[in-house]
């Protein structure tokens, strides 16, 4: 059978939609359900001989990336087999999002089902979060970590990551849902609710994405500009009170990270005048993994390998120079994977500001835009994947790939399909 029976095809959009709330839980079930994915995608595509899916740039420039650090690791790598735990199917992510792609094809119901998902889980998660807030405990009974929301999360600060990096998939999905006038105030109300969150979660980096996907989306979309407008300004409204009555918040999302990058002056340490990245254990991750790429400029030292080699004394920078990445992926690439895989992640970053450059020009000139709302919003969940003036996760960590990936599919999916 050349396609899907329309059961088959529910059952697997259900299994794919429930990766979200999955993803609260940790990256085990939501790997397990990319790898399974990925494998029965390749047994469809060869069966059925429908290879077009795989051949277009993105996933081409993406697969050519996979090939060479799996060359790295296997050839340059000090540790071959800790090296091969991030390379060796990291193809998989890439498969995945074109499996998104070919079932949106065949059945439209998947933007449905996720859209609902992201709706139930980000509700959820904005319910929960706002009685840890306001109580010092979630649902599960999970403390308060200091001022930090951090939900059904719990030790693992990255409740804010999750919202903010999912955000515009939600947003992107509201755009086409056909909806009533009461479906468009609960979800305004929602938005609100899930800005202020994240400004509560305590997470720098993921404030900075909700702020940098939002301003793209007000800039680059037409019908619900207003819309995303006004729901940012009462977030920020609210962010500016909590921040005049809560000290805590207003120190360490504004005040703190000033002071630790020589901004401004604090009374400790007049007389330094020395600019730091972000922070000083930031700043030694960064000169630490630099070091390590001009060590081994071309081919880096291999993926994964930054934990072990920045203990050597030849590239270490400041008193913490060790992790397990150096907390930012264009950084983290140079020292793993060289110029050359660095290129990969920089022509991905090009191509982005390329489109929206061309999206801007044909806002101000009044012509035909090249991209719908529904394609800016995903387009701003690709942004905040690739900007590179931000601390973030590893590069090869499962499930940023997997957030990172979703928005990915449903892309290439509007611009590569017949059936759009």
């Amino acid at each position: 059978m050349n396609k899907l029976n329309f059961s088959n095809t529910v059952l697997i959009n259900l299994i794919l939609a429930s990766i979200i709330p999955f993803l609260i839980l940790g990256p085990f079930f939501p790997d397990l359900i990319v790898s399974f994915s990925a494998i029965y995608f390749l047994y469809y595509v060869f069966k059925n001989k429908e290879f077009f899916y795989f051949f277009n740039k993105p996933f081409l420039i993406f697969f050519s990336f996979c090939i060479y650090c799996i060359l790295v690791s296997l050839f340059v790598a000090k540790d071959i087999m800790l090296s091969f735990e991030s390379s060796l199917f990291y193809f998989r992510i890439g498969i995945f999002s074109c499996f998104i792609w070919y079932l949106i094809d065949k059945d439209k119901n998947i933007l449905k089902y996720f859209y609902y998902s992201l709706v139930l889980s980000f509700s959820v998660l904005v319910i929960d979060g706002y009685i840890q807030y306001f109580t010092g405990f979630n649902l599960l009974g999970f403390k308060l970590s200091g001022v930090r929301v951090s939900s059904f999360f719990g030790d693992e600060l990255i409740m804010g990551s999750y919202l903010s990096r999912l955000f515009p998939l939600l947003f992107a999905l509201f755009v086409i849902k056909k909806k009533q006038k009461f479906e468009i105030y609960i979800i305004g109300t929602l938005f609100i609710l899930i800005d202020v969150l994240i400004f509560i979660s305590g997470e720098r980096s993921a404030f900075f994405f909700l702020n940098l996907s939002t301003i793209f989306i007000i800039i680059l979309i037409k019908d619900y500009q207003k819309f995303r407008l006004v729901t940012f300004i009462m977030a920020v409204i609210c962010v500016y009170v909590l921040s005049l009555n809560y000290s805590n918040y207003s120190e360490r999302m504004f005040k703190n990270p000033a002071i630790e990058m020589g901004i401004i002056k604090n009374s400790d340490d007049e007389g330094s005048n020395k600019l730091i990245i972000f922070s000083k254990v930031h700043d030694s991750h960064y000169k630490t993994a630099f070091n390590m790429f001009k060590d081994q400029p071309i081919f880096g030292h291999g993926p994964k390998m930054f934990r072990l080699i920045c203990k050597d004394e030849k590239y270490i920078v400041g008193n913490n120079p060790c992790s397990t990445h150096p907390h930012n992926f264009y950084i983290q690439l140079l020292a793993e994977t060289g110029i050359i895989g660095f290129l990969f992640l920089l022509t991905a970053l090009f191509y982005v500001i390329y489109i929206a450059c061309k999206q801007l020009k044909s806002i101000l000139f009044r012509k035909k835009k090249p991209l719908t709302d529904y394609q800016v919003c995903l387009l701003a969940g690709i942004l905040i994947s690739f900007w590179p003036l931000s601390p973030n996760g590893n590069f090869f960590n499962n499930w940023l790939m997997i957030i990172y990936s979703l928005s990915f599919g449903f892309y290439l999916q509007t611009i590569y399909s017949k059936n759009n």
